[in-house]
């Protein structure tokens, strides 16, 4: 999700990868503090505090970006958002496969033209499908 912060994308399941994320949002919540992110970040308190607490409850990119976001040495959630679509839409350049092959890879979990409307960020994605499609394009 942040360049360059998860360079073994490709050699951990989508579970795994899902878990390094919600561990970094717990470093993110821990290091700016509860209220603080839900200030900066504007998710839900209960979710804020569930990811405090080691607990990966369901997100979009969107708020997993702000969360991150709302750490002062970070740029701001919208560009954190769109730094981690970018990194789907280069893997998928850089491993030459189009959104029917990504739709095969995940099991058709998701439907092509479903994978092209979040991996070009017009419908919301959630952390899992992202770390899904992440983990994917990297084995590849």
């Amino acid at each position: 999700m942040l360049r360059g912060e998860f360079e073994s994308a490709g050699e951990q399941s989508p579970d795994e990868l899902r878990s390094a994320y919600g561990r970094r949002l717990a470093e993110t919540v821990d290091s700016v503090g509860v209220e603080t992110t839900v200030d900066r970040s504007g998710v839900d308190r209960d979710v804020v505090e569930a990811i405090a607490a080691g607990e990966e409850p369901e997100l979009t990119l969107e708020a997993a970006s702000a969360i991150f976001g709302a750490d002062p040495e970070r740029p701001d959630g919208e560009t954190i958002k769109m730094e981690a679509l970018d990194i789907l839409l280069m893997g998928m350049t850089t491993a030459v496969v189009d959104v029917d092959a990504v739709a095969a890879g995940l099991n058709d979990e998701m439907g092509p033209k479903e994978i092209q409307q979040k991996v070009e960020g017009r419908y919301p994605i959630t952390l899992a499908e992202y770390a899904a499609i992440h983990q994917f394009l990297e084995s590849r």
